[in-house]
């Protein structure tokens, strides 16, 4: 079983960053929500960053705003994450220009959808 983190997870039910929290679950993957501004997420204690994980991540997915996609991709590569998902509106070239500067190959796709799950499901 993968451990994935939802970099954005919210308690919005609307938001991708639930969405995808939700769709990972279904399909097996232990989810680890990583919101500085959540303390629960579906019932999952929230981390502020991957940094916190006490464990090791196989994967991220990433639901946040260029300005902080850029930001979180320095935690992703301290913490040894190489599967690294951008999701649309994660994907801007800046970000993506910071992930491979710090060794990271990005997934420019939703994660949602290539794990065989549509985000209209949920």
């Amino acid at each position: 079983m993968k451990t994935v983190a939802v970099i954005g997870a919210s308690s919005n039910r609307g938001k991708y960053g639930n969405k995808a929290l939700r769709a990972f679950e279904r399909q097996g993957f232990r989810v680890i929500p990583i919101n500085p501004h959540e303390r629960e997420v579906e019932g999952h204690r929230t981390y502020a960053s991957v940094l916190d994980v006490p464990e090791a991540i196989d994967m991220a997915t990433v639901y946040v705003p260029p300005a902080v996609g850029v930001r979180v991709m320095d935690d992703l590569a301290k913490k040894g994450i190489s599967e690294v998902w951008l999701n649309p509106g994660a994907d801007d070239p800046d970000v993506i220009a910071r992930a491979r500067a710090l060794g990271i190959t990005p997934i420019i796709a939703c994660s949602i959808i290539a794990i065989g799950e549509s985000p209209a499901s949920f």
